[in-house]
């Protein structure tokens, strides 16, 4: 069933590459989500990008291990025939970092309130590598999976004030009712070696994220030789929701390297 699913999703990818391309160059820009949120965290972004003709891939980001997560996203990335900017949201920096890697139109990254590993780091110890990240203790009592292993979710009653304090309130709650959950072996899987070494990278962060310490994203956007890091004054972790604008700039930046 899941190489079904991934078989469709990626022939969507190269539907939507394809045909869009057909009527200008640009590349196609893939968006990849991160934990507890999903694809619809893209839609300011979207709406903004495609406005200016630009090709969009939202993957469905599986949630479930680095490198499984990686593989699903490589190969949609490989689907698609034109140059890629590939774009990751929190955990999803974990995933693009693997899945550029061997992708020879992935053109650029770009890393929204997102993890940037160096090899042998997990999300979980780059999140507390500086203090002031307070999802710890906002995880909700952990899912047991029946083939083993747990999934985590946020408690919906904190969701608001720690993963979306500058999203509207109703916004927020949709939010946290429709979050996707991720296994806790995810956040514990140590990333090889990554595909920022290699590929111009850009970053964009906010100064209110609690879930990701601000001083962590400064770190991993210095280390990565970030060709533009933007701090969004007072910005939650999901910058890409309440600065739209912000994180599709950011991107055509990207998109515009030669």
């Amino acid at each position: 069933m899941k190489n079904v699913i991934a078989t469709i999703a990626a022939a969507g990818a190269v539907l939507t590459g394809s045909l869009a391309n057909a009527a200008n160059d640009r590349p196609t820009v893939v968006l990849v989500h991160g934990a507890f949120a999903d694809a619809s965290s893209w839609n300011g972004v979207i709406r903004i990008l495609e406005k200016e003709g630009y090709p969009i891939v939202a993957a469905a980001n599986p949630l479930r291990s680095v490198k499984g997560d990686a593989a699903y996203v490589s190969d949609i990335v490989a689907s698609i025939e034109s140059p890629v900017v590939l774009v990751g949201h929190s955990y999803g920096g974990m995933v693009i970092s693997e899945a550029a890697k061997g992708n020879s139109n992935v053109k650029s990254l770009v890393y929204v309130a997102a993890f940037a590993p160096a090899a042998g780091e997990t999300s979980l110890g780059l999140s507390n590598k500086f203090p002031g990240s307070t999802l710890g203790a906002a995880i909700a009592k952990p899912v047991a999976l029946p083939g083993g292993g747990k999934d985590l979710y946020i408690q919906q009653e904190k969701f608001p004030g720690q993963f979306a304090a500058d999203v509207a309130k109703s916004e927020a709650r949709l939010m946290a009712a429709t979050q996707r959950p991720i296994a806790e072996v995810a956040l514990n899987e140590a990333a090889s070696e990554p595909a920022w070494k290699n590929i111009p990278s850009w970053f964009v962060y906010g100064t209110q994220d609690r879930n990701i310490p601000p001083q962590a994203h400064a770190f991993m956007a210095d280390r990565a030789r970030s060709r533009e890091t933007v701090v969004v004054e007072g910005s939650s972790h999901v910058v890409m929701v309440s600065h739209p604008a912000a994180v599709a700039k950011l991107i055509g930046q990207a998109a515009a390297i030669k």
